[in-house]
């Protein structure tokens, strides 16, 4: 055998080289409790976020349905007086409501029935004829008509004593400081979530370059760039994001469309229209879910920038 031959045979194997360094390990641990804790924590702040969103949604939704039927009617009150004919006076408010331009439909309540509207309140079987229990004309505007309410208060000042226009105004004003209300109590809550959330990442991207704390630096004594070493924290960060975000908005999506069904088999019953009537279907219909999802990628984003903005802050103060 030849010294050439025996050369070859005796030298160990050379490993292929590549122009770029290789990793056997990635700088961040996918899998660590850390990690886990972490996806723990996003999707139980966008589950959260994201029902806090949807009952905004379904409140505002209510109160807007709740503020156009009430702004298609408005009533008349006639009270009851010593000598006035209170059955000419509702039928005189009647005929004045009918004849004005842009009003629909007028219904008179009849005495039993306004007094029926006080069972809630008074109970049932009491006698209410001594009370001076006022008669009710509900007015329907028409579709599309925007009639001259002052205009028709006034014709009945003047022309049937004793009849009062309500065009529930008060009310619709206390349903928008609702709405309003709930609607800014709403992103309150959404902010704090945020912040919680934005809290837990820091912490846990410190941890993370703590269990990392010599790999990280030989890397930035060597020459590597902040930016390298603050893209596998973010990419690391952006799929926890992804991962908890997904669970906990995917979480809201099908608890709203669970109460959507359930909404909709109980309708018919008492409960049912009631609470129908109180929030809707509990649909958040189709722009609800777009915003469920987008407040999923809106949570991952703001997850792998705060672990960017961590490791950089953390890097400029070893320079």
């Amino acid at each position: 055998m030849s010294d050439e031959t025996q050369q070859e045979l005796t030298a160990p194997a050379r490993l292929p080289s590549s122009g770029k360094p290789r990793f056997e390990t990635p700088l961040v641990p996918r899998n660590s409790i850390s990690g886990s804790a972490l996806i723990a924590v996003v999707a139980i702040m966008t589950f959260l976020a994201s029902l806090t969103t949807g009952a905004v949604m379904l409140v505002n939704q209510a109160a807007s349905e709740w503020e156009s039927d009430v702004a298609r009617e408005v009533t008349i009150q006639v009270l009851p007086a010593p000598n006035r004919d209170v059955d000419a006076t509702v039928d005189r408010a009647a005929a004045v409501a009918r004849a004005f331009t842009g009003i629909g439909d007028v219904r008179v309540y009849t005495k039993e029935e306004s007094a029926r509207l006080l069972e809630p309140w008074l109970g049932s079987g009491l006698s209410l004829a001594d009370l001076p229990v006022p008669r009710l004309i509900v007015v329907k505007i028409a579709p599309g008509a925007t009639p001259d309410l002052p205009q028709l208060r006034r014709m009945l000042a003047e022309q049937v004593p004793g009849a009062m226009l309500d065009d529930h105004r008060g009310w619709v004003d206390r349903m928008r400081a609702m709405a309003g209300t709930a609607v800014a109590v709403g992103i309150g809550v959404l902010l704090l979530m945020f912040a919680a959330t934005i809290l837990s990442v820091t912490f846990a991207t410190r941890g993370a370059m703590a269990t990392n704390k010599t790999v990280i630096e030989v890397l930035h004594f060597v020459g590597a760039k902040n930016r390298f070493i603050a893209g596998n924290f973010q990419r690391h960060f952006l799929l926890l994001g992804l991962q908890g975000g997904a669970i906990g908005g995917g979480g809201a999506i099908l608890l709203f469309a669970l109460a959507s069904m359930m909404s909709g088999w109980f309708s018919g019953t008492a409960g049912g229209d009631q609470t129908s009537a109180m929030f809707g279907t509990f649909s958040i219909g189709l722009a609800g879910y777009v915003g469920v999802l987008c407040q999923v990628a809106l949570t991952a984003v703001v997850t792998a920038l705060t672990s960017r903005h961590t490791v950089n802050r953390t890097l400029e103060s070893i320079d």
